[in-house]
């Protein structure tokens, strides 16, 4: 990678970090309405989504080892790991946190749950820095569309504390899919040819993480569902989106046009993170 594009990189990271500091940044013991737990309904099947998202966040080492070992040199997406690690942690912590609090699981069952989770190893999917970035484009924006549904089925339950939380969490993956957009938008103008490939390339073969890592991952995908991600709101809410931030259309990707593969955790009825 040239100068000229880390150099790019590194003035988008000084951005993102300035508006995060500025009006972003939440604390997890001090912002989120944990005294109106009483009064907040809870529901198992809403929990048992916060479990797994919750633990598909527990990779987070996973996830930040893969990011570094493929930016080398480059000042401004490895400080934006480091960022995106600190507010990955908070997601994770706010999560567990509303299950202690809320009753709804124990200390001894949240410690099995990790010990279950943390006894895999999530494996990056692409070894091209540049498909990484595409694929966090896509993968962020996936999350907040996840979140933002669950946010409104909390709501609708009477689980206010929970939508609380997904509203702070969906903030950040907002921001995160941005800083990705730029970055992707920064390979075009620098090499719209091979990302144009990349890009086709990722949307062809997108998945999330949570199919290969999560335990009891059928029976956590069955319960799911109710968040209403399939594949046609993969491609309405994330896809044409992701195209039209960068100024394209799905006639600009080369090689087949067919539809993207959808992960199975977003085939027609389902969710993921």
């Amino acid at each position: 990678m040239n100068r000229a594009l880390r150099e790019a990189f590194h003035r988008e990271y000084m951005t993102f970090f300035e508006q995060a500091e500025r009006t972003r940044r939440w604390n997890v013991f001090t912002d989120i309405p944990w005294d109106d737990l009483p009064a907040s309904a809870t529901d198992e099947q809403l929990s048992q989504c916060a479990e797994t998202f919750c633990g598909v966040e527990m990779f987070l080492p996973d996830y930040l080892k893969a990011h570094l070992d493929l930016v080398g040199g480059n000042y401004g997406q490895a400080w934006f790991a480091a960022n995106w690690g600190y507010e990955e942690a908070k997601h994770s912590l706010a999560l567990r946190e509303y299950l202690h609090r809320s009753g709804q699981r124990t200390e001894t069952q949240l410690f099995d749950y990790a010990d279950q989770v943390l006894s895999r190893t999530w494996h990056r999917p692409y070894d091209e820095g540049r498909q990484m970035v595409i694929y966090g484009a896509i993968q962020e924006l996936t999350t907040f569309v996840i979140y933002h549904k669950q946010r409104r089925l909390a709501a609708g339950a009477g689980a206010h504390v929970l939508a609380e939380i997904y509203r702070l969490i969906g903030r950040d993956e907002m921001a995160h899919t941005r800083f990705y957009q730029r970055m992707t938008g920064l390979h075009l103008d620098a090499d719209r040819d091979g990302t144009l490939r990349d890009l086709a390339h990722v949307l062809r073969t997108f998945r999330m993480p949570a199919e290969d890592v999560l335990p009891d991952y059928e029976a956590r995908v069955a319960v799911m569902r109710t968040a209403g991600i399939d594949a046609g709101v993969f491609l309405r809410e994330v896809v044409l989106p992701s195209l039209g931030a960068l100024g394209l259309t799905r006639h600009d990707l080369p090689g087949p046009r067919e539809r993207p593969a959808v992960d199975t955790l977003i085939r027609p009825g389902s969710a993921a993170t």
